[in-house]
């Protein structure tokens, strides 16, 4: 059982935590990989405290995690980290909080980095949601082992929607999320037919709640409403308290979660190195 104060502020402390459970979550999903496809070279380091993890050089958990928050970022780890990446052709990224302090980015700047991308983290406690009568038609379920195609593909025919030409990868990208440790995946279904697709990763008290995706012909019907809630319950009957998510800043599913009583800990910033 995991128990924190009533008040969780959105200092050092917090920040630490959350960038820790998003790593692990991160260096899980490359151990999936390397489980999954031992050729592909997936694997991960840690250096002053950050994760620094390498799925492959063009996928997008290939970054790292917590720079500057477990100790001061040092240019001999800096050079470790950029080692790592570079030694396998990849581009240097940094997911990197503000909470690092000026230093880490001063550093960062002097080194050929630039700004490419921010993102609000944002957090909760976990509450148990009170019970919502949502009808027969709708049902979440736990997905087993069995249901990782179908978990994969769901996932992926949500996130395309938009993107059709994306829709190989995202399969194959969720069929090696589904995969990961310390991962539970869920699916919502609308009259028994499957319909909407989450996971929840588990980390030192953390519930981080991956981004879940709803089929287009089964969108406004209450399955993302239902899978969050079910998640949360999930989390709530194992003792985490702290639950996580991470959003484009500003965008609307930042104010979905924030009408979902979280809060923003922090903007994140995406940094990568330019330097020739």
């Amino acid at each position: 059982m995991y128990r924190y104060d009533a008040m969780v502020f959105a200092d050092l402390d917090l920040s630490r935590r959350l960038e820790r459970a998003e790593g692990q979550a991160c260096l899980e999903f490359a151990e999936a990989r390397s489980s999954l496809y031992p050729d592909s070279g997936a694997t991960w380091i840690e250096s002053a405290g950050a994760y620094a993890v390498f799925d492959g050089v063009d996928s997008p958990v290939t970054q790292s995690f917590g720079l500057g928050l477990s100790e001061p970022l040092r240019p001999v780890s800096l050079d470790r980290i950029e080692s790592f990446f570079l030694e396998r052709g990849a581009g240097v990224v940094h997911e990197v909080s503000p909470l690092a302090g000026i230093e880490t980015i001063d550093l960062l700047c002097r080194r050929g980095y630039r700004p490419i991308e921010l993102s609000s983290v944002i957090y909760r406690s976990v509450e148990r949601p009170v019970k919502k009568d949502y009808g027969a038609a709708v049902a979440v379920r736990v997905a087993g082992v069995e249901d990782a195609p179908l978990w994969a593909s769901i996932s992926a025919r949500g996130w395309a929607h938009e993107h059709p030409e994306l829709r190989d990868f995202l399969e194959h990208f969720g069929a090696v999320a589904f995969a990961r440790e310390q991962s539970v995946n869920f699916i919502a279904e609308l009259d028994g037919e499957p319909g909407a697709a989450g996971t929840l990763c588990l980390h030192d008290g953390v519930a981080l709640f991956g981004g879940a995706s709803t089929i287009p012909e089964m969108r406004g019907r209450g399955l993302q409403t239902a899978l969050l809630e079910s998640r949360m319950s999930y989390a709530a009957d194992r003792g985490y308290e702290l639950a996580m998510m991470v959003t484009e800043a500003g965008s609307q599913s930042q104010r979905n979660a924030e009408r979902k009583n979280f809060r923003i800990a922090y903007t994140r910033t995406k940094w990568r190195l330019y330097r020739s």
